[in-house]
């Protein structure tokens, strides 16, 4: 017997009208790549993203199904885009500007995109590849000026593609499990792989993510989305603004440390996210430069990498503002685990209370985490038992598009996360390292995350990163690559070796180091460690 409720789709049609029907007032603010700002409302998102909609059936004749790519920084068009593009049934793939030429490639033409969304300071890096693209009809430039210039072949202005349009539209009946938007992997491990993400999903991912043991959004907060859009659709912030009613701001490319905390300041921003090494630098810029006006943010949403114990400490010292751990994937749309303290856990010292925070945390509504061991069975959820980490759950992959993929998923169909992770009796989950980054010397394991972790502690050190090298005796040992604040100072081999003496036993500790300007990120600002490994050995990283 089904229950007696109506057939209610969720879609992203469904949250871009909730959006305009309840908080048509409230604001999206973009600094575009020549730092001018730009402001509208909700209300004006909307007409315009039926604008929008009238122009992709109508002038370009996309139909259901169809793929649209964006190439593009985070600023409003881009958000209609988001809207617009799924809202008539086609798919919104969203390209990642930071990869190679070959692998954009490779994305265009394995996704089969009809048009092409671009942004002008973008150009240059699809003109070199245009001649290689075999489904693409058109390029639509976004920011661009008039007399703007490019080799693209059929180009159209994005606000001449507007113009004429009218704000009359009838969104199409979708079902919620249509695509409505795919993102592929970063390729660090071959090539990109495109995970395609249905309107339930997208929905109920956002639904999950503001909530209050989650991201803690609300109609009172203005939000700084620092995640590109290009990557994992900006973890799906786009959608929850609309959703929980919260000021939008984008920065597009204005993502230098100086630059953020003018944003931060400017419009009183209480809610941000980014990758770790994105708030690394805002950190060490805010000690460096103390802002002569407070800022009102309340806490930052990391991903992407884990968040160093000593960077959430410093930051709330400080500055009295919080790091809230995250962990997802872009096979999990991505957020999928978030670590907050809960009242259990008041009676608990600081530092204790630290520890949980710096962990990857529970798993949201609708998420489930197992952790899987060496020879197959089930870990105890004991918080020491390491293990690889699986997930299933209601915004997580079930294959990956035109791949096959059958060894990225267990034999009863969890998604096999390549994560080396413990699961404690309250079920937070925390990241040892990835499968392939654990050091394994004289027959013990040891974790590249928790040295970095620790090694970032140290006041004289900004980055740290650290990989697996031969060794003849011990068949691996840990090389760690540390970059200084500022890249001035010194800190000797033998001062870093007795601090991580603190927290590990001697076989753990690294006792080769190479001093370095800058670690190697990867398209999404994670620690390349494949270029790391290759730079080592190439001989190319310098002597210790």
């Amino acid at each position: 017997m089904e229950g007696l409720i109506m057939d209610y789709p969720l879609t992203t049609n469904t949250i871009l009208e909730y959006g305009n029907s309840v908080y048509h007032h409230k604001k999206i603010v973009t600094y575009l790549p020549d730092r001018t700002r730009h402001e509208y409302s909700f209300g004006d998102l909307y007409r315009r993203c039926k604008k929008l909609a009238n122009a992709l059936t109508h002038k370009l004749g996309i139909a259901k199904g169809d793929m649209v790519g964006t190439f593009a920084w985070n600023h409003g068009p881009h958000v209609e885009l988001y809207y617009s593009i799924s809202g008539i049934g086609a798919v919104c793939q969203t390209i990642n500007i930071r990869l190679s030429s070959n692998q954009i490639e490779y994305i265009i033409n394995n996704s089969e995109d009809k048009v092409i969304f671009v942004d002008a300071t973008l150009v240059p890096l699809l003109e070199r590849i245009a001649p290689l693209l075999e489904t693409v009809q058109h390029f639509i430039l976004l920011n661009a000026p008039k007399d703007f210039v490019t080799t693209l072949p059929n180009t159209l202005h994005y606000e001449e593609l507007l113009a004429d349009q009218s704000e009359d539209f009838n969104w199409p009946k979708l079902n919620e499990n249509d695509a409505c938007g795919m993102c592929y992997t970063s390729g660090t491990t071959g090539l990109p792989k495109g995970v395609l993400y249905s309107h339930r999903s997208t929905f109920l991912h956002a639904s999950t993510i503001m909530s209050p043991n989650a991201g803690n959004f609300s109609n009172r907060d203005t939000v700084l989305l620092i995640v590109p859009q290009f990557h994992v659709m900006a973890w799906g912030f786009p959608y929850l603004c609309l959703l929980s009613g919260s000021n939008m701001v984008l920065p597009s490319s204005n993502l230098q440390p100086d630059d953020l905390i003018k944003i931060l300041i400017e419009e009183k921003v209480t809610k941000a996210n980014g990758v770790p090494t994105i708030w690394l630098g805002v950190y060490h810029a805010m000690k460096l430069n103390p802002p002569k006006e407070k800022l009102v943010l309340q806490e930052y949403l990391v991903g992407g990498s884990a968040l160093p114990k000593s960077l959430i400490e410093g930051f709330e010292k400080d500055f009295g503002i919080k790091g809230v751990q995250a962990w997802g994937m872009t096979e999990t749309s991505p957020l999928g685990t978030v670590s907050r303290i809960q009242p259990k856990h008041e009676h608990l010292s600081e530092n204790e209370k630290m520890e949980i925070r710096a962990k990857q945390g529970i798993a949201f509504p609708g998420v489930e985490l197992r952790i899987v061991t060496d020879d197959g069975a089930l870990a105890p959820t004991d918080g020491k038992t390491m293990g690889e980490l699986h997930v299933k759950g209601a915004w997580t992959l079930s294959s990956y598009f035109k791949t096959n993929n059958n060894e990225s998923f267990s034999e009863d169909g969890w998604f096999k996360t390549g994560d080396v992770c413990t699961i404690d009796e309250d079920g937070y989950m925390e990241i040892k390292d990835r499968t392939k980054d654990l050091i394994k010397s004289g027959g013990e394991w040891i974790s590249s995350v928790a040295l970095e972790s620790a090694l970032m502690a140290h006041p004289k050190v900004r980055e740290a990163a650290v990989i697996a090298i031969p060794d003849e005796k011990w068949v691996e040992k840990p090389l760690a690559l540390i970059v200084l604040v500022d890249n001035k100072g010194e800190v000797s081999m033998e001062e870093l070796i007795e601090f991580l003496s603190r927290d590990f036993v001697k076989y753990q500790i690294p006792k080769d180091y190479i001093f370095i300007n800058e670690v190697p990120k990867t398209s999404v600002g994670k620690f390349d460690k494949k270029e790391i490994r290759r730079l080592f050995a190439a001989g190319e990283l310098g002597s210790n």
